[in-house]
């Protein structure tokens, strides 16, 4: 969906949106830890975010190859930055390509820094001199299917400021502002500030642009502070001016890191409440590849307090592309999405309201290095789950009992920092079953119309009800698994079993083509929707995977070179069953007694 569209949509209801901005970074390492820093901000919903193109075209593929991932696999609306920098016509072409074949539909517009080693900026050959030539090229070359962006500049391009210390000319800026008009009778539907201190500044630059008539969105780009010489050095490349009373605060506080982020932060948030008090509805926060101060930002202009209300299904849709109208999946992936994204990407077409009605047979296969898991989180495995010895089963039953009282963050099934929200509900539940030696890897509690603005369970948006049958996985020895059959098959006929090993062995009571509606949501004027299924096919698929981790993020990651520690995981691995357990009685049923006593 174009961002210009988001944005209007959010005017129309009155709501406050925002977006963020990162940058390619560097090392490999940079990139994973963008990743999940990345995510953790998408969490707070922003209508889009934006990846930058590196300065001279020097990070041309990361950049292309991270707004892939944006759209696909992080499922954020993604805009990504495009400049002509080194850049002739068939390498944009094929960027362009690139991202319409992945389903982003939006992308900044930028002449681009000089090359590197000059001073100002030459065409290449065969390229564009600046962003006008290339919104009229998008423009040619794709009519309306881009959603395009361009630079604005409330203090004039730095290129128009003979001196910092007084600014541009009248005459510099006037003719910056009908550069810009320019740009956006080209085609470009949202105009993104350059960073800027002076809200006044920006506030005359957004009424001089109504005045000539620029009409579209104009988005407040806000760079907080967090570092002093970085501060320094940005303001001065940009020619950007700083208010005395800002100059002499962090004048007062330069040395002092952690005072410098406190004070950026309170600056930034007092700019936003200026500039949303004035009307415009959406601003724009240039990360810098962190998070700390872009959410402390929103948490005090009072925006993410509602984060649960946005979801708009338990798991976290695609945004755009052949996958947009996906609406079901099976559970077993619930908390290592991004692992079925991949694996489903090939897919061509989704399920739309029912699992079995257009769904791909065919998943991709399992390879442990394929599913984006960040060394941030190896490590995180090596210290939460490598830092004692496993001479048995009972040792690892207990560090899945630490997990679920909340002692450990990480994870080996689980692509997020501890448990999920909803899980709270039956955490006594979840320890007392995992000190039986049912080891727990995925689970939901029972839920019966309880208002889909619920803090917990809530999904959907105000104004339904959501419902969900209680639903637990787990690993357990042949013995346990005897045991809890013979009491499922005797005592509990709304208990419905699939078990499995390894080598593919199958227990169940439900037919192989029995799809079950574990979750559901009924809302004023739609369908019945139902986004999470137990699938049995899929479930057979999913096994491959669970098991796999026993060798690979615990044997191979975790306990590294410790012998004993990896015969236990083989053990575990070739011995014991994958289970998945679901109480069809939702009103009444109490899943965890089938648990009692075994």
């Amino acid at each position: 969906m174009k961002v210009s569209e988001k944005i209007h949509q959010s005017m129309k209801e009155g709501k406050v949106s925002f977006s963020f901005e990162f940058f390619p970074p560097k090392t490999q390492d940079g990139v994973e830890n963008l990743f999940d820093r990345m995510d953790r901000l998408v969490s707070l919903h922003p209508i889009f975010c934006d990846i930058t193109w590196g300065a001279g075209g020097s990070t041309a593929e990361l950049t292309l190859d991270i707004a892939t991932r944006m759209q696909t696999v992080v499922c954020v609306e993604t805009m990504m930055h495009l400049t002509c920098t080194n850049m002739p016509v068939e390498k944009i072409d094929d960027a362009l390509e690139k991202v319409k074949d992945v389903g982003i539909t939006n992308i900044l517009a930028l002449r681009g820094d000089p090359p590197h080693g000059q001073d100002t900026f030459v065409a290449v050959e065969g390229g564009f001199r600046c962003a006008l030539d290339l919104v009229r090229h998008i423009r040619a070359k794709h009519g309306d299917y881009f959603g395009i962006t361009v630079a604005g500049y409330p203090e004039a391009h730095p290129e128009k400021i003979a001196d910092p210390s007084a600014g541009a000319t009248a005459e510099a800026y006037h003719e910056d502002l009908l550069y810009l008009k320019s740009k956006v009778d080209a085609g470009a539907e949202v105009i993104v500030t350059q960073l800027f201190y002076d809200v006044e500044r920006f506030l005359k630059f957004y009424s001089d642009c109504r005045e000539i008539g620029i009409d579209v969105p104009i988005v407040p780009g806000i760079m907080p502070i967090s570092n002093y010489n970085g501060f320094k050095r940005m303001t001065t490349f940009c020619k950007t001016a700083v208010p005395a009373e800002i100059s002499a605060a962090l004048e007062d506080i330069k040395d002092n890191d952690e005072a410098i982020r406190s004070y950026g932060i309170n600056l930034a948030t007092e700019m936003c409440k200026r500039i949303l008090a004035a009307g415009v509805n959406h601003v724009h926060l240039y990360t810098l590849n962190l998070e700390r101060s872009a959410m402390a930002i929103l948490e005090r202009l009072g925006v993410i307090q509602d984060v649960n209300l946005a979801r708009p299904l338990p798991w976290r849709p695609p945004v755009s592309g052949k996958r947009s109208s996906e609406r079901v999946r099976p559970i077993h992936w619930a908390n290592r999405p991004k692992s079925y994204l991949i694996r489903t990407r090939e897919w061509e077409e989704f399920p739309k309201g029912r699992w079995g009605d257009c769904r791909s047979a065919a998943y991709g296969s399992f390879n442990d290095h394929q599913f984006t898991r960040p060394k941030s989180r190896d490590n995180k495995l090596k210290k939460e789950w490598g830092s004692r010895s496993y001479g048995s089963v009972d040792d690892v039953k207990e560090m899945f009992v630490k997990y679920c009282k909340g002692e450990l963050k990480s994870f080996p099934w689980s692509e997020a920092e501890g448990l999920l929200p909803e899980t709270k509900k039956i955490n006594d539940n979840l320890v007392r079953i995992n000190g039986q030696g049912f080891m727990t890897v995925n689970s939901q509690p029972a839920v019966n119309g309880e208002k889909s603005d619920a803090p917990l369970v809530g999904w959907g948006g105000r104004g339904g009800y959501v419902y969900q049958k209680a639903y637990v996985e787990f690993f357990c020895s042949p013995q346990k698994l005897t045991s809890l059959v013979e009491r499922i098959e005797s005592s509990f006929p709304s208990i419905s079993y699939m078990a499995v090993t390894a080598d593919g062995d199958v227990k169940s009571n439900v037919s192989s083509e029995a799809v079950n509606a574990v979750t559901w949501g009924v809302f004023p004027a739609r369908e019945v929707i139902q986004p999470t299924v137990v699938d049995p096919a899929s479930f057979m698929v999913w096994k491959d995977e669970a098991f796999a981790v026993w060798g690979n993020e615990l044997g191979t990651v975790a306990v590294g070179g410790d012998v004993a520690a990896k015969e236990v995981m083989e053990c575990i691995r070739s011995t014991f069953w994958l289970v998945c357990v679901v109480d069809n009685d939702y009103v009444n049923g109490d899943l965890f007694a089938i648990f009692q006593g075994l």
